[in-house]
């Protein structure tokens, strides 16, 4: 018999969180970067919900304990009392009775999973090191022992000591104009999830954006940066038009070096994001209207487990086209749509049915797969039928209600259909069933009334792949007033099994292999690797050791797998290995057999 799994609970976490919770979180942490490390002390502030409780169980992760002690300065019993390959060490401290506070005084090891330690060489300045974090999902317990489940949410303080002339920011409010004088203090007065605390520490320098926004990078990339994200003071207004205020004071970002692992991370008042998004003509930039709408589905409003990712990614991944199509325009809004239903279609053809549902049912498993293209897309699809059955002005006025009426929860799939069935049900029944509601949400695959989004714009590559697979012939001049979304449909609609002299002439006409915008390198490099296109390869070596994206990297090495490249395949990733973020190298590892 299937094991029945209580929805409710976050099998991710070994937080007593019913009985305790954590509410705020003081921080004090030195960056010593000769030994890979942060050391300091964690003070937490308990609220018990569990009056006769006298245990606190909290996460962590290959963390060094030396002492916990409580508000009255009374050393406190601990130790490690459960090991896990996922979640890893159960933190147990007796408590003595009622202690208002405990402080643990600890450290980070060298291979952290949520911080990456990179030296001068591998910074664009090659002066000085730098650090960031990659919390999400269950990475904090790697360099704060604390209760590390969105279930728990808490406010911060924090005191960082880093060399002088270096730049520390976290999530939280920065000051773009403190002295670099070795000691940065930071503080979040809103309840976050854990998986949101951040911090980065580095040779940065901030420009502006606007009056609330910003961008934190290297002094060698800003500039670009700056210019590629000049319209973020547009996308917040035009997120607040649809959602509401924008709940964070401020929303700035910091470009990480290429080994960030994501195309971004929401982490509030602080989105970090990877360099591959500057492109040089702001095709990218939708990373940016995602981590933005993120603000209020997945910041303000939580997923309590990671089954319920789809809340945070398919309302973000809507809001992400509504944004773009204010800014941008319809067309590039639905050209976008389009492609992500392209991915969406590629994981329906490979996932085994039984995962193609919206709750990503991970609960026995690495909460890092529940990042997939049916918590994202599939569910992204699930809310442009809502809007198209109820009309957009009903629909933006229930998803303005719903963010209201669970700001600052952390929800289950299970509450939004109590929600939906008190007022989404009731008001839209005669074009909106019960049955239809949980058939996307529960339902494998597509529901059998799902039409596929279609932009006439793409008629015009059907048109030339037409062509050219008719007569052969395929010229630049064909081309010219294509977006980059057009060139990644056009790569992606290529056939499976191409010859290499049909793969030399469209690298002869449009130098795919050397493109500089990294999603159309990605993409036809894996079309070639299929195909054996040898001549590509070096450039693919050269892609996967100064790119950690693993969005990129991970399909990229799967490909040469798939193909029977292993040999080069390993020394390649032999090299990189180094270079990728811890989270990203446990992935790969096992997703290579190391």
């Amino acid at each position: 018999m299937a094991k029945q799994w209580d929805n409710n609970q976050d099998h991710h976490s070994f937080a007593n969180v019913e009985q305790i919770r954590v509410s705020h979180l003081s921080l004090a942490v030195a960056v010593d970067f000769g030994q890979q490390r942060l050391t300091g002390t964690a003070k937490l502030t308990l609220n018990y919900l569990d009056e006769q409780c006298c245990h606190l169980y909290l996460d962590s992760r290959d963390l060094v304990i030396h002492s916990v002690r409580d508000d009255k300065n009374n050393r406190l019993d601990f130790h490690f009392d459960k090991h896990d390959a996922t979640r890893g060490q159960r933190l147990h401290i007796q408590l003595h009775a009622n202690s208002a506070n405990i402080t643990i005084d600890y450290h980070t090891s060298a291979n952290a999973q949520g911080l990456q330690w990179l030296t001068p060489e591998q910074t664009s300045g090659k002066q000085l090191p730098f650090l960031f974090s990659q919390s999400q999902p269950i990475n904090a317990r790697s360099w704060i022992p604390l209760q590390d489940t969105p279930k728990a949410r808490i406010t911060f303080d924090a005191k960082v000591d880093v060399p002088q002339g270096m730049r520390a920011v976290m999530s939280a409010m920065n000051d773009a104009n403190a002295p670099l004088n070795g000691q940065f203090l930071f503080e979040m007065e809103k309840p976050i999830p854990t998986h949101l605390l951040a911090i980065a520490v580095g040779d940065l320098q901030f420009g502006s954006l606007g009056p609330r926004s910003g961008v934190y990078a290297e002094p060698e990339v800003l500039d670009s940066a700056v210019s590629e994200f000049e319209d973020t003071e547009q996308m917040i207004n035009t997120a607040e038009s649809l959602l509401g205020p924008y709940p964070w004071g401020r929303y700035d970002m910091i470009v990480l070096p290429p080994s960030f692992p994501f195309g971004g991370m929401e982490n509030p008042r602080l989105a970090f994001m990877t360099p591959t998004l500057i492109a040089g003509d702001k095709s990218l930039v939708s990373t940016v209207a995602h981590e933005l709408a993120h603000s209020w589905t997945g910041n303000l409003v939580s997923n309590a487990t990671w089954r319920d990712l789809w809340l945070n990614e398919g309302f973000t991944t809507y809001f992400t086209h509504r944004i773009v199509e204010a800014v941008y325009g319809k067309e590039q809004a639905q050209l976008e749509l389009v492609l992500e239903y392209g991915r969406l279609a590629q994981e329906l053809a490979s996932m085994p049915i039984a995962a193609q549902t919206l709750p990503a049912n991970v609960q026995a498993g690495d909460p890092n797969e529940a990042f997939n293209r049916f918590t994202y897309d599939k569910a992204s699809m699930f809310v442009h039928d809502l809007e198209k059955r109820l009309g957009r002005e009903a629909f933006d006025a229930f998803l303005n209600a719903y963010v209201s009426h669970f700001a600052f929860e952390a929800i289950t799939t299970e509450q939004f259909i109590d929600y939906a069935q008190q007022t989404l049900l009731p008001q839209y029944s005669d074009v909106l069933s019960e049955a239809e509601l949980l058939e996307w949400i529960y339902g494998t695959g597509m529901p059998p009334w799902f039409v596929p989004p279609y932009s006439n714009s793409l008629d015009k590559v059907d048109a030339l792949l037409m062509s050219w697979y008719a007569n052969g012939d395929i010229s630049p001049a064909q081309t010219t007033d294509w977006r980059v979304h057009h060139w990644q449909y056009f790569i992606n609609s290529l056939p499976e099994q191409l010859s290499h002299q049909q793969l030399q002439q469209l690298d002869s006409a449009f130098r795919f292999s050397h493109s500089t915008n990294a999603e159309i390198a990605c993409d036809w490099y894996r079309v070639a690797i299929r195909n054996h296109y040898d001549v590509v390869l070096p450039l693919v070596e050269t892609f996967l050791l100064n790119i950690g994206r693993a969005k990129f990297v991970r399909p990229l090495y799967a490909e040469l797998l798939l193909a029977g490249y292993r040999q080069p395949l390993m020394a390649i990733y032999q090299q990189a290995r180094a270079r990728y973020h811890p989270s990203l190298v446990a992935q790969l590892d096992k997703q290579l057999g190391v």
